[in-house]
Order: C-alpha cells, then structure tokens, then sequence
C-alpha cells in the first residue's frame, strides 16, 4: 500500500530550496575548479572531512561554500536526520513492505538497546550477539579442522551458495580481505571460499571443478530458502556431493550448512537445523553482508577479523548519526550525488577503487544504490517528476585508465567519479612489489588533477604540437571527483567503506523520497520466469506472451533440439 503519511510531504522539486539551488546552478554558469582553486588556495584544505579511518576530499567538486550551504538547506527541508533518526529507533521507515530498516543494529554493541516499533518493544540487540556467537563457533571449529566431513576429512573449501546479497556482499568482502584469511602467519591462506550465485549451470560447474566432495562445505543462504536461483543451485550441489559421497544422504548434513529462517524447508533438504543461523525481516539483504548472511567471510578471515569489521561498520554508524551536516561524510556525498544529477544531468556515478583487491566493490554498490534508489513512485506512490538513482559503474585503477578514461576525460558526458586509494599496500608483498604501489597512488592523485584541471589549448600549442593536433589534445577539465584515502585496507576500513556508501544511498533515497529499502522491480521478472520455464521445458503453452518472446521460446527449442 502507498505510505498514507507521506502524502502531506511537499514533493522535492517543488521546495524552494531546491528552486534556490536551480538558479544558483545557472549563476555558477561554466565556473571552472581552475579558477576554484586560484580564488581560494586553502580550498583543498577546508574542502575535506575525516570519519574513523576514512578522509575524504571532496574539494574537486563542482561547488562552493554558498553551493554547500544550499545542499544543506535542502536536506534539512527534506528532513533527512528525521528520517535517519527514524531508521535507528527501529521505526517501519520501510513503508511498503511495514518493515523497519535496522542493518544499523547488526553491529551495534553488546550493551546496546535497539528496539523494532511494534514488536513488544524487544531489544534486538541480544538476539544478533547470540547469533554471531554461534557463527563464530562454528566458523572456528571449521577454520581449526574440529569439524569433518562424512568421511571425518577436515574442511578446506566452504562453497557460498546465493544471490543478490546473499553473494556479492560475502564474494566483495572476501576478495577485499584475502591478506586476512587464514592465519597470521605471512603468506598463509586458510580455507578457501568460493561463492556461486547464476543459475546459469556453468557458475556452479566452474566453481566445483577440481573440489574434493569430502573436504567441501556448502553454505547455503536464503532467507524463506525457495529462491529459485539459489536452491536450484543448492540442489545441483546436493547430487554432486552425494554422487562423490556414494549416495550416502546422511553426508548432506556435514557438508550443508544454511543461512535462513525456514527450519521446515532446511530440514527438509537435509540440513541439521544446529547449522542453520538466522536473520531477520528488517535486514534487507543488500545489507546483510554484516549478518549470518557473512558467515562463509567470517570463516575465511575469523571471527576476531570479522569483529574488527563490525566496529568498522559502527564506527560510521556513530558519525552519520552526530556529526553536524558540513562535517558529516555520507551527508555530503549524498548531497553531491543530489546536486550532479539534479542540476548538472549526470546520469551515472563511477567508484574508482585503486586496489585490485577492491575489484568487487562497484558490483557491490551497484545492488546497493541501483535496487534502493531506481525508482520512479516517490513514498506515498505518486510518480516522480525529478531525477532518482544513477547508474553506478567502475573497476579498479589503473586498469580503467586504459579504457574508459578516455569518455571520463574528453566525452560529452558528465561523470562525477570517486577515488579511493590507500597509502600502504597489503602487508607480506615482497620489496619490488611494494615499491610498484608509489606508482599506483601517483597514478590516482594524477587522475584527480587531470580530470578537474585539464589541459588548455595554450598549455598544449606550447609544447609546440601541431596546431591541427591541439584539439585532439586539449582536456576541458572540471570533471568532479571525491576521494577516499585511508592507511591500509584491513577488516576495519572495509566495514568503513562499506557504511559510508551505504548512509550516502540513504540520504539521496530521503531527500528525493522514495523508499530505499523495497526491490520491487526484482520481483516482476522472477515470476515471470517461472510462467515461461515450462515453455521451454516441455513445450506448454503460456498464456500472456507477447509475439517476439513466444517466437524467441520456439527458436530456443528447436536450437536446443
């Protein structure tokens, strides 16, 4: 049902904050960071902000101090701490779905008090410790070899078997911390972790290949456990071990472990529902990577690490709730977010991690900022008449530099960038490698110049080339960019990053009031897909399809014979 409570809100565009901020952008005109930066040489001094680990320069943005205050105007009109303060006191911000919106409470302290509106009044908080107890008991008793498959062989593979949150949070997080799986000892890596999520049979194929059944777990994660994709593949599992294990049913319940709230579907499939570790309704699942969701993470870097990343996560958390809007980083990244697609026409967003371990970290905050806020009904259901959610893009640096850049430096389309590097790389690289990551860094640092400065026509006639060459070499610059640099990449800066994208999602969703927290554009394929699949299957008629998808289905029989 639409929110009824939100009907009374004044849609944004029509605030006069967000008027004001539509004639500030045409008095800006053309205004060029060059001229920025001369005009006021503390600029990339003042223009910063510091959270936990994390310092965040935003001074290569298109904006000024009165543009800043005018963002901030806006969100306050918008009411966004309203909003935010709501979410932390377990309020049904989640209107469609009455749902509140507590991931906040999946590492909060032990000794904290979070309480869900209309549920007794019960404290969250000691359930979601009792549960990451359990993980860490079983996590370490998988890591120290204590428990053993059917035939009494220890672990050395943990198979992560979801989709959507179930597996790009736990597949980003474990390939950011590979340095810290296994022990502390340098260079040793503990059980492995595979993460299988397409229905397509070649994820499953691929990831299985080479796998002992005997020294494999599978983790599967699905909160009703009826996701198709994902016990489509579990099912697909299932016959592999046993078909190693020779048939023996008894082995599913050493080598299946299930991250769910079905107890009646996981014992179904064989699980032993001691292994079964839940989660709760107002843990959306592309935030739940920080709840059971991340058990297989917490077995390949341990519980401590996982502990570590918790306080990360908290760490922002607080800040996002205190700190005043010009000091507060996922305020002001979401209010630039605002002010590029509303005001300058940016359609998409790119994150430039300069850290291959960081490759998955735009697919991870494509679910999270495209599923929140790609939607086109505001909260009380009325369609809106204002840009929402951009396209969220990249891959790490320096590999982006031999593609794309090209488009981010000289194309016709604006793309406000972000740029997040670290100043020491991974401890245990040898010397030469080490030495490689000045050149990395310099690599990042020159991108941002490059790209809010650029090149002029002058600058480049000067270097006496050809004048017919000058404008194949001349870059306009003012191309915004945000940076992000920390120390070092560890379980702590993670759940820091991770936090800071995730509160930035939620300020865009408040101020152009929608609801971040539904995915019900998730849903119309799916049940689509379940209408069609007997087509294919057996050749049955299915009512409602148009003329290209009935011809499409009959081509793919007669090419699959």
């Amino acid at each position: 049902m639409p929110d009824t409570t939100a009907t009374d809100r004044t849609r944004p565009d029509r605030l006069p904050e967000w008027a004001a901020l539509g004639e500030h952008r045409a008095m800006l005109g053309e205004a060029h960071l060059r001229d920025l930066f001369a005009a006021d040489p503390e600029r990339g001094g003042r223009y910063t902000v510091q959270v936990g680990d994390l310092h965040v320069d935003y001074s290569k943005n298109l904006v000024t101090d009165e543009t800043l205050r005018l963002l901030r105007a806006l969100a306050e009109a918008s009411d966004v701490a309203g909003l935010r303060d709501a979410m932390f006191r377990g309020e049904r911000i989640n209107t469609t779905e009455d749902r509140a919106v507590l991931h906040t409470a999946l590492r909060a302290p032990a000794d904290a008090v979070v309480r869900v509106e209309g549920e007794d009044g019960g404290n969250v908080v000691p359930e979601v410790h009792r549960v990451l107890e359990r993980m860490a008991g079983f996590a370490e008793r998988v890591r120290s070899g204590v428990w053993r498959g059917h035939r009494g062989d220890p672990i050395s593979t943990v198979v992560n078997i979801g989709i959507g949150g179930s597996d790009l949070g736990p597949a980003m997080a474990y390939e950011a911390l590979l340095p810290f799986t296994g022990s502390e000892a340098a260079g040793e890596r503990g059980v492995e972790v595979r993460f299988v999520s397409n229905v397509d049979g070649a994820d499953l194929h691929e990831k299985l290949r080479g796998l002992d059944p005997a020294t494999t777990l599978f983790i599967v994660s699905s909160k009703t456990f009826t996701t198709v994709e994902t016990i489509t593949n579990a099912t697909s599992a299932r016959a592999w071990l046993l078909s190693g294990l020779d048939g023996d049913v008894a082995a599913v319940a050493r080598h299946f472990a299930a991250v769910s709230t079905n107890a009646e579907k996981v014992a179904e499939f064989g699980i032993d529902t001691e292994n079964m570790f839940e989660f709760w309704d107002w843990v959306g699942g592309r935030y739940s990577m920080d709840s059971a969701i991340g058990l297989s993470l917490m077995v390949a870097i341990g519980p401590e690490r996982f502990r570590k990343m918790l306080e990360g996560f908290r760490t922002v958390d607080d800040h996002f709730r205190t700190a005043p809007i010009e000091a507060n980083a996922p305020m002001l990244m979401g209010l630039l977010g605002i002010w590029y697609g509303a005001f300058h026409g940016a359609q998409s967003h790119a994150v430039l991690p300069y850290s291959q371990y960081l490759a998955r970290f735009p697919d991870y905050l494509q679910q999270l900022d495209m599923e929140s806020n790609g939607k086109s009904v505001d909260r009380a259901g009325r369609p809106v008449t204002w840009p929402t959610g951009p396209v969220v893009w990249g891959t790490p640096g320096t590999n982006g530099q031999h593609a794309y850049f090209q488009l981010l430096h000289q194309g016709t389309k604006l793309v406000p960038a972000d740029l997040i590097g670290f100043a020491r790389p991974v401890p245990g690289m040898s010397a030469e490698l080490i030495a490689q990551h000045d050149l990395l860094m310099a690599n990042m640092f020159a991108q941002g110049q490059a790209l809010a400065f650029g090149k002029r026509a002058e600058e480049v006639a000067a270097e006496g080339v050809p004048p017919e060459q000058v404008p194949h070499r001349t870059f306009a610059g003012n191309r915004p960019t945000t940076t992000v640099l920390a120390t070092e990449l560890t379980p702590s800066v993670l759940g820091q990053l991770i936090a800071l994208y995730e509160h930035k999602v939620f300020v865009q969703g408040a101020v152009w009031d929608v609801n971040s927290f539904d995915q019900w554009g998730v849903e119309l394929g799916k049940a689509l897909a379940k209408r069609i699949e007997p087509a294919l299957t057996e050749g049955a008629d299915v009512a409602g399809l148009d003329s290209s998808t009935a011809a499409l289905v009959s081509r793919y029989r007669s090419l699959n014979g």
